[in-house]
This record gives structure tokens, C-alpha cells and sequence, in this order.
């Protein structure tokens, strides 16, 4: 399936969205789906929180500055990142490198211009695609992460033969939230659901249990890569679209196609 795209010019009028992002993290989508008369509905399916040694990882950051690249795994570590760091700054020697969009648009944002990002697919495979990160023999690398991430980026540069370290700077945590508000409405105001990452995605299914389990599957969902896509359908979604990023404008641009199209 190609991606969903096309103009954000466009009526979501009578249209409920559910954004699942983490809450200090929806703001800008949930205004550009009302902004098309939309209903953005917030239910952050993911908690952000400091790491549990916040003294290692700092001690860890410290030595930033010994590496040729670091590597953004997404937005929070790049927030958490700075935070976490001495004197809460990044050091000017290192190259950056962002796995998406959004990663690059928050480290550029925070005064760190990016070196390195995918052109097309925005995860840890387009990552690998790009040209600095073919050629890596020798050097050395930190990753800035969440708990628990993939393998696939460190494993695929240290074949490469880079010295690969990572750096959790932030932990996730699955929100305590009642659902049942949620599910009430569900059928009245729910149209159309947004997830921008597996983790979203495994905690959705947990909050909403097995009474809103069945509601989830049947209703259209919008994810951001075919990891995300395969995985939804794995889970019994039985409808799964494909936005180009997990970019709130590309993710608005998959949410009016989907509703041309309904």
C-alpha cells in the first residue's frame, strides 16, 4: 500500500479522532484536526518519565563529546536528552542524527542543527539508507533512547564496525487511565484512531481491556510504518492505513485522504 497523502485542505466536520500521544505531546495534531473541524479526542496511551538513575545517565552524557555521532531515536530523547545533559547543552563536535521527522524538527528547534535524517522512510531502516551512516568502520556511536528499543539500528552499525553504546534517557510507562468514559462514547465519537508508535499501540490494547479490545479492531486505524501497520493487523485490526511519518502535518494529510475516501 502507498502512503496516504494529499492536501490538508480539508473538512473533518462531524469526524472523531482519537490521539494517542503522549499528552505533553498532542497538542499540535489535536489543533490541526480541529482546525479542520475535526473532533480530537485525547486518550495518551504512553507516560514519559526521567530514567531510574538519572545520576548514571547524566554521568553517562558527560561524555558526549567522546563520540563521532549520536544518534535521536525520537523526539523524547532529544528532550530528555538536553535535559539529562551537563549544563543541559549537546556538544558542538558530535554529529546528530535524527531517525524522523519529528526527531530532526526537535533537535533543530532546540538549537541543534541536524547532520543526518532519512529522505523517505522514516525509521531505523531509512536511517541506515542514508549516505554517513554506510561508511561508519571505526567510529563511535551513542543511541539516545527509551527503554526497552529496537536492536536493529545498533546490531546494523556495529556490522559496520562501529562501537555502539546506548543511552536510555527516558523510560516509558503504560498510563492509568479509566476507560470506560472513552468507551461510552466510542461508538458515537470515535471514527478514526492515530498511533505513532508499538509501544502506543501494545498500551492501547492493555488500557482499553477486553471489553474495548473489540472496539479497536473494528475501527480504522492511521500508524506510521509497515512494522506498525503489520503489527496492528497481528492484534486483529482489521482496517490499517499508512501515514508517510508520525509528522502531525503527514498524519493530518492521512486522516483527510482516509475521510475522502470512507
Amino acid at each position: 500500500m502507498s502512503f496516504l497523502t494529499t492536501s490538508t485542505d480539508c473538512n473533518l466536520s462531524g469526524i472523531g479522532v482519537l490521539v494517542t500521544r503522549a499528552a505533553h505531546q498532542a497538542a499540535t495534531l489535536c489543533r490541526l484536526i480541529d482546525s479542520r473541524n475535526g473532533l480530537a479526542l485525547r486518550f495518551p496511551s504512553v507516560e514519559i518519565k526521567d530514567p531510574p538513575d538519572t545520576a548514571r545517565v547524566t554521568a553517562q552524557l558527560a561524555g558526549l563529546a567522546d563520540y563521532d555521532i549520536a544518534i535521536f531515536i525520537s523526539p523524547n530523547a532529544v528532550l530528555w536528552g538536553i535535559k539529562l545533559s551537563p549544563q543541559q547543552k549537546l556538544p558542538a563536535a558530535v554529529a546528530l542524527a535524527a531517525v524522523g521527522k519529528r526527531t530532526a524538527q526537535t533537535l533543530a528547534e532546540s538549537g541543534y542543527p541536524v547532520d543526518v535524517v532519512p529522505e523517505f522512510s522514516f525509521d531505523s531502516e531509512g536511517l541506515l539508507e542514508t549516505p554517513e551512516l554506510k561508511d561508519v568502520a571505526g567510529k563511535r556511536i551513542l543511541i539516545l533512547r527509551g527503554n526497552g528499543g529496537r536492536e536493529l539500528l545498533g546490531e546494523a552499525l556495529q556490522e559496520r564496525g562501529a562501537s555502539v553504546d546506548y543511552a536510555e534517557v527516558y523510560q516509558r510507562a503504560c498510563p492509568e487511565i479509566d476507560s470506560e468514559p472513552l468507551l461510552y462514547r466510542w461508538r458515537d465519537d470515535v471514527d478514526v484512531v492515530t498511533v505513532t508508535s508499538n509501544i502506543l499501540l501494545e498500551n492501547l490494547f492493555s488500557m482499553l481491556g477486553e471489553k474495548g479490545q473489540p472496539l479497536l479492531q473494528q475501527t480504522p486505524m492511521i500508524v506510521v510504518s509497515d512494522r506498525m501497520r503489520q503489527h496492528a493487523r497481528e492484534l486483529g485490526c482489521r482496517e490499517v492505513y499508512l501515514a508517510r511519518s508520525a509528522d502531525e502535518q503527514d498524519l493530518l494529510e492521512a486522516i483527510c485522504l482516509w475521510a475522502s475516501n470512507r
